[in-house]
């Protein structure tokens, strides 16, 4: 059969090694399936389908430093894995068995104890008796936080195969996002990674597993490793299997475009992914263990880890060019036998068009005239009520940033006058608020007001004081302080005193907020905040790298730096404890509010287009992403970006309407449980109608309003420290223009 589309030229910066201990791993997991039950008589493989396969091969070239026991280990555990796949495919996607998949995945859990000791059930069929074998030999090498963390990774692997189950029943082809998204817990690399650490014998430390630095890596592996996989086994997977998940045809229907351009754009993000892994490994690891006092061994044991995962990412590239799985016609010309031992560096390849990507990366031009953006059509289906107390709120929220001090400049930070009573009062955030809030007391709308106002202006704060002169530790101070002013506990004393007007308001909101919140909720509500103030250092980070980012890395991170974790908390406030937690981290719950945060997000990005890249020099903005990613012009730009928002809330309908039944079903909830969720539903859809309402009806983005802000900019210049007197106003304009 004919290939689809010829393999494009892949971005492979480091060598491939094999481990000498191959043959072996070979002869003892041959061995091991068949005791399994894996091969003749399973209805599955034979030894001509594993052989054929050579897992062992994959397993050498992605752990090429471990030792022949350690090899043979994380060989079987590959072998476990595909098997489950295709035994999941033939079982139960093949006849469309949703019930019969849960009930199977049901079970799995049991045989993965955190607790080596602990008693397992009797297993019934080859993947059952495959996992009890692997864990038992596999988890006393590690600590009780990696079982953890694995356990987890392989829960995800196996019971997101639902989600593929449930979209082959509908037909239904993910959007790029969500695709990204679920492919991580699908294509099993999270798991993939955690194998990584037993293998190198470089257990990442605790204190550091779940950091930003750390959970890139992981995700720019697993989508690097999944996206790769999907170009070689389109043929297998869409023209054979009938599957619907994989990044090739996600894009071909997104796009619009032929096979082949859909193939070219999936190699595209394929080599973004892996150069933010460089970028990440290069610029955020060592701070990280620095800042959190690791000692030399256990940073000794994170670089090991980065670099096994890097050895994954061309070990796993020369397998796929090389197993029979996959469609890799002329890949390559060498036997993977003794004679290209060693020589796989003599393929190393940086492409024109991988090195051409990084550098329209950094090659972007601040300040440039863009005009205002043609919006696209945006799609609405619900309808925005105000809160009855709108017009009183708006008074009182330009009385509290008076008294809290936001429309004055700061002592010690120049520039900080970033408001005024104009500004405020035009920016009209209880108009958001009484969208997002429609039938909250007068208070509690107060309340939701004044938070967005805070975020707004530390916002709008951070990249004047501290992104200017790239003052990174200044920023990371303030963002101390900011989270020591948030106690958990009500009737903390050790609380500083507010000592500008950023902190001024936070100390304002904070009591007003917690007080009477559950400490679940509280604690829950004090991290949303942190990841927001978080995502503003992240920012100055890559305006100082003068850096478009990476476009995943740019979409997730997004949707801390808009505050949407913080402000999609407030709704939850209320709910108490009748949702147990386990729903609010379930696959559908996540799937229904990154579809909201990203329609909110993108929708924002094409109105504050102009604002942010003519007149602000940002390099953040989803539109200016995909036309550097996709070198394509503005309008361009925007349609994408306008069909992508679209997409995602076509993807919250969906999940609302689809799968929110089913996890009803899943988690066994009862009535008034069930209720919650559904005005939790509607709460949701108030928050992205009253988003939308705001960004179309206040003064913080329209051209008049924006050329009105840079003429006062420019009469205050003196303020920021720059030269005053005749003669000196392209000096005072330059002091503007500094990103």
């Amino acid at each position: 059969m004919a290939q689809p589309f010829a393999l494009p030229e892949f971005y492979v910066p480091y060598p491939a090694r094999l481990n000498p201990h191959v043959d072996a791993a070979r002869v003892h997991t041959r061995e091991w399936a068949r005791h399994m039950g894996m091969l003749e008589g399973s209805g599955i493989w034979d030894q001509d389908d594993l052989d054929s396969h050579d897992y062992a091969l994959l397993c050498a070239y992605t752990h090429p430093d471990c030792d022949a026991e350690a090899l043979s280990l994380v060989t079987d555990w590959y072998v476990w894995v595909f098997f489950f796949d295709d035994h999941f495919l033939e079982t139960f996607k093949r006849t469309l068995d949703r019930a019969g998949g849960k009930a199977y995945l049901d079970r799995l859990p049991a045989f993965m104890p955190t607790d080596p000791s602990a008693p397992v059930p009797e297993p019934e069929n080859p993947v059952e008796a495959g996992l009890v074998d692997l864990w038992a030999r596999t988890v006393p090498a590690m600590s009780s936080a990696w079982r953890e963390r694995f356990a987890v990774a392989t829960e995800n692997l196996l019971n997101e195969s639902l989600w593929e189950l449930s979209n082959i029943d509908e037909g239904r082809i993910a959007n790029p996002v969500e695709y990204i998204e679920m492919r991580r817990k699908v294509g099993g690399a999270p798991w993939s990674a955690g194998l990584v650490e037993y293998a190198a014998g470089a257990e990442v430390p605790a204190s550091v597993a779940e950091s930003r630095p750390l959970r890139v890596l992981r995700d720019a592996f697993s989508d690097a490793v999944h996206l790769r996989n999907d170009l070689f086994s389109y043929q297998r997977e869409v023209e054979d299997e009938g599957e619907n998940s994989n990044g090739v045809l996600v894009l071909e229907r997104f796009l619009g475009c032929s096979t082949q351009e859909a193939a070219d754009a999936v190699n595209d993000l394929l080599t973004s992914r892996l150069q933010q892994f460089e970028h990440t490994a290069l610029t955020e690891v060592a701070p990280l263990c620095a800042e959190k006092g690791l000692d030399p061994r256990e940073t000794a044991a994170v670089l090991a880890y980065a670099k096994g995962l890097q050895d994954w990412q061309s070990g796993g590239h020369e397998w796929h060019m090389r197993s029979s799985r996959y469609m890799n016609e002329g890949a390559v010309g060498a036997d993977p036998g003794g004679g290209a031992f060693g020589m796989a560096a003599a393929s190393i390849r940086l492409t024109p068009r991988a090195e051409a990507a990084r550098w329209r990366g950094f090659s972007h031009v601040p300040f440039q005239r863009v005009g205002p953006s043609l919006l696209p059509h945006v799609e609405m289906p619900f309808q925005v009520t105000h809160n009855r107390h709108l017009e009183g709120a708006r008074g009182r929220c330009v009385e509290w940033g008076r008294a809290m001090g936001f429309l004055r400049e700061q002592p010690g930070q120049p520039g900080s006058g970033v408001w005024n009573e104009r500004k405020i009062a035009g920016y009209d955030l209880p108009l958001c608020a009484a969208g997002l809030h429609p039938t909250a007391s007068a208070d509690d709308l107060d309340l939701a007001s004044h938070w967005l106002a805070w975020g707004t202006y530390g916002d709008d704060l951070y990249p004047v004081v501290y992104g200017r002169t790239s003052d990174l530790a200044s920023a990371r101070a303030q963002n101390d302080r900011l989270k020591s002013l948030m106690p958990l506990d009500a009737a903390a004393t050790d609380v500083p005193a507010p000592a500008n007007a950023l902190e001024r308001g936070l100390a304002d909101l904070w009591p007003r907020t917690v007080g009477p919140m559950a400490e679940r909720d509280r604690a829950a509500f004090r991290d949303a905040v942190c990841v927001m103030i978080d995502s503003w250092e992240w920012e100055l980070v890559n305006q100082a790298h003068h850096r478009i980012p990476d476009p995943v890395d740019y979409i997730e991170m997004r949707r801390a730096t808009f505050g949407s974790d913080m402000t999609i908390a407030l709704c939850r406030i209320g709910h108490g404890n009748r949702v147990p937690p386990e729903v609010y981290l379930s696959g559908p719950v996540r799937s229904l509010e990154n579809a909201a945060i990203d329609f909110a997000t993108l929708l924002n990005d094409l109105y504050s287009y102009q604002k942010e890249i003519e007149f602000e020099g940002e390099v953040h903005n989803c539109v200016l992403v995909v036309q550097r990613f996709f070198d394509v012009d503005h309008p361009t730009a925007v349609a994408m970006t306008g069909e992508l928002m679209n997409s995602r809330m076509r993807q919250f309908q969906h999940v609302a309407a689809h799968e929110f039944p089913v996890l009803y079903e899943d988690f066994g909830l009862d009535r008034e449980t069930r209720a919650v969720l559904d005005g939790y539903v509607r709460e949701l859809e108030n928050w992205m109608a009253g988003i939308h309402t705001w960004h179309r009806d206040c003064k913080r983005y329209q051209e008049e309003v924006l050329l009105q802000d840079r003429a006062e900019a420019l009469a205050g210049a003196p303020s920021l420290g720059g030269p005053t007197g005749l003669g000196t106003s392209a000096a005072r304009v330059a002091a503007l223009l500094v990103p």
